[in-house]
């Protein structure tokens, strides 16, 4: 069989010039693009690992930041804290000194008030002797036919009224 024979001839040449373009393939992606590739690879993992190194270095900034943020509101609530407590304090001050003025106008009133009915029991008492004083003087004047003197008449009013 003349084919088989030329198969060895033929395939020989064939084999041959598929090792060697396998053999190129292979040394030049070996040798050309496999560092290419590593590079790349290379690259992106630095990349990653500065992404992640800048990433942890804004959650720390962002941490400080927080932290400073929560500190100012704290000193923020204590100082309204503070100044409510003050507000409060100088409310209490404020409405303590108006109730001690009501209070001295009121005792200033009620002292007024007292004196005012003092001079008018006074009054009302004197024109009580009085009246009594005259009624007493024509009582013992019509009843006894006795002469009195309207001083006299006062007199014994003013002495009964005191003994009572």
């Amino acid at each position: 069989m003349p084919q088989i024979a030329q198969i060895a001839s033929t395939y020989a040449g064939q084999i041959f010039w598929l090792l060697i373009v396998f053999g190129l393939i292979y040394f030049g992606i070996g040798r050309v693009m496999l560092p290419k590739i590593e590079v790349t690879i290379d690259m992106r993992q630095r990349k990653i690992a500065d992404d992640l190194a800048a990433a942890e270095t804004a959650r720390v900034s962002a941490d400080a930041t927080e932290e400073a943020w929560r500190t100012k509101i704290a000193v923020a609530k204590a100082d309204a804290q503070a100044e409510t407590a003050s507000a409060k304090t100088k409310a209490a001050c404020a409405a303590e000194t108006r109730v001690k003025a009501a209070d001295v106008k009121a005792a200033a009133k009620v002292a007024d008030a007292e004196t005012s009915i003092r001079a008018a029991t006074n009054a009302a008492l004197l024109s009580i002797e009085s009246a009594a004083a005259e009624a007493a003087h024509d009582m013992v004047t019509k009843l006894s036919g006795a002469k009195i003197t309207p001083s006299a008449a006062a007199a014994a009013i003013k002495d009964a009224m005191t003994y009572g």
